[in-house]
């Protein structure tokens, strides 16, 4: 689905991936539908958007209350009359942690943003994009969603549960005018440690990797690229292609080799 006078409802807008996903849409002609936890953050990113301020509108949302989701659903379709496109990349991380020192509160934070407020805002939004001639839905998943990370078991199990719900999702409408797809970021270079609360030193960790992280534009240019041109999943960096490749090849040894080089970043 080409974007250009489209309607896209895009989540988390207000910063990384989010942010440039909204910029990048309404450059392309898109008009675009913000929604983010943090105000703020959404009004920077229309300033950002210069002479396209017109083209976006700013919603609060918490994707993890059902309530909060369904207002924004009567939000958008109050400032826009329709919806074309759906990308569902709110998330949020998990401290860097063990499973048996996670607390509860963490664990239900986790599910909540990344697995059930997309499924949240999938069920609010698609009655309505199945009246379209065209639609489409981009999920977010991540390779932590196909392959293990130390510190990030309950983050990597919810965006595995994304991985299933949108590739089950696409069988679902294969023969309907709604396109799905699911996109597997690797290492991205933006701020979600500090938006998900999260104590890390970032800038260390990043220089440890075997692979430099990609720049949020690019990641948004990738996954835009992937909408219109209707793809079934789509790996956003190089990590994250090739770590798809070697977990099919030999799972085992994969996941020793990147645990390896989590244990030089991380404290446990």
């Amino acid at each position: 689905m080409k974007v250009n006078n489209k309607v896209i409802v895009v989540t988390g807008g207000g910063s990384g991936i989010g942010r440039e996903l909204v910029l990048q849409l309404v450059q392309k002609g898109a008009t675009v539908a913000a929604g983010d936890i943090n105000p703020d953050s959404l009004e920077q990113t229309k300033t950002l958007a210069g002479e396209n301020q017109g083209r976006i509108s700013l919603h609060k949302l918490d994707v993890s209350n059902k309530d909060s989701v369904n207002r924004f659903l009567e939000e958008v379709l109050a400032s826009h009359g329709a919806v074309d496109g759906l990308i569902n990349n709110a998330g949020v991380i998990q401290p860097f942690m063990t499973v048996n020192d996670l607390d509860d509160n963490a664990i239900e934070r986790v599910l909540h943003v990344n697995l059930y407020g997309q499924i949240y805002t999938t069920k609010a939004f698609l009655p309505h994009l199945l009246t379209r001639d065209v639609a489409h839905i981009v999920n977010i998943s991540s390779m932590g969603g196909f392959f293990p990370f130390r510190g990030q078991t309950l983050y990597g199990a919810s965006k595995a549960a994304i991985k299933l719900f949108t590739e089950g999702l696409y069988t679902e409408l294969i023969d309907s005018n709604v396109k799905v797809t699911v996109v597997f970021p690797g290492s991205i270079d933006t701020n979600i440690t500090r938006n998900s609360n999260v104590a890390l030193d970032i800038m260390e960790a990043k220089s440890k990797l075997p692979f430099s992280p990609l720049p949020p534009q690019k990641a948004a240019q990738k996954i835009i690229s992937g909408m219109e041109h209707d793809k079934f999943q789509v790996y956003v960096g190089t990590d994250s292609k090739v770590m798809n490749l070697l977990y099919k090849l030999n799972p085992r040894w994969s996941a020793k080799l990147v645990d390896r080089v989590m244990k030089a970043v991380l404290p446990f």
